[in-house]
């Protein structure tokens, strides 16, 4: 069991913690912790919090369902925030919402910024919702449109167009045509019912 004695609990006996999804990084909520949630969580496995207004643990989700398994806890500098990495089952928010920080105070156009490992999640939540909104003129809406044999081709000549740019040693040509093939695999495993969550998932028991 972890030594406590590296947090630092305010003057009620409380400490701030923030609850971050673990596949997506997307932070969730924050809620406040004393030494007996603490240990609770880190028994069971399971986010157990304190309620300030009620004076009292709860186990996030004991009710709703919507439980935070906890993969990795991780306490800051100062030892007075903990960060909580979950696997979040329905969503976080009392308002349905899935994160409790869906309000924008601030934005930036997401094409101005260098792009990283969430724009596979960005590209597939875009592919899902052509799929249950079509727009004319979609690519991605006529893959769907012609079915899974024209999807399973696409995959295939990506394939071959990034093993032909590979052995030609062209760094550029093998980003553009990878870019291509991660595109087109996303659509079918749209189709197929295959969130890029589960690939995650089935990396990490290859580890």
């Amino acid at each position: 069991m972890m030594d406590l004695s590296c947090i630092h609990f305010d003057e009620k006996g409380l400490v701030p913690a923030i609850a971050q999804d673990v596949r997506t990084g997307e932070v969730l909520m924050l809620a406040y912790m004393n030494e007996e949630s603490i240990r609770l969580t880190m028994e069971t496995g399971y986010a157990t919090y304190f309620s300030r207004s009620r004076g009292q643990l709860w186990k996030k989700g004991e009710t709703s369902g919507h439980v935070q398994q906890v993969v990795e806890m991780r306490y800051d500098c100062d030892g007075d925030t903990i960060l909580m990495k979950v696997i979040q089952t329905g969503n976080a928010c009392h308002t349905g919402n899935y994160s409790c920080f869906f309000r924008t105070m601030m934005e930036t156009d997401p094409d101005d910024l260098p792009a990283g490992p969430g724009i596979l999640q960005s590209v597939y939540d875009v592919i899902s919702d052509r799929r249950v909104h079509p727009q004319e003129g979609s690519y991605t809406n006529y893959l769907f449109d012609k079915g899974v044999e024209k999807m399973c081709k696409k995959v295939g000549e990506e394939a071959s167009e990034t093993i032909i740019a590979a052995m030609k040693g062209s760094r550029e040509e093998v980003t553009y045509e990878a870019a291509d093939l991660l595109y087109h695999l996303l659509v079918l495993m749209n189709q197929q019912g295959v969130t890029p969550n589960d690939v995650y998932e089935e990396l990490g028991r290859r580890r």
